[in-house]
């Protein structure tokens, strides 16, 4: 997921370090702000209730940007998306 948004011209940070613990993925657009975690032995559902729990979006939403919540079920076997959950 990292290299396709990095194709693009979008700026992406990996394990991105916060006071909640290490949030999976950021990327940043000009007007919005996606925080992404990614499971694979767990939910989609899981992985956004661990954004919620760890807060790992609070810095970001005072910057102005709309801050968009991303929880991703990944297929450990193949490496690919099985679901995702959007808040």
């Amino acid at each position: 997921m990292c290299l396709i948004f990095s194709m693009l011209n979008v700026y992406v940070r990996t394990q991105v370090k916060c006071r909640g613990g290490r949030m999976d993925m950021v990327v940043s657009m000009p007007d919005t702000t996606y925080v992404f975690e990614l499971k694979t032995e767990g939910t989609a559902e899981q992985a956004l209730q661990q954004i919620d729990e760890k807060d790992y979006a609070l810095a970001y939403e005072t910057d102005g940007r709309n801050v968009v919540k991303v929880g991703v079920k990944m297929n450990a076997a193949d490496r690919t998306i099985e679901n995702w959950v959007i808040f």
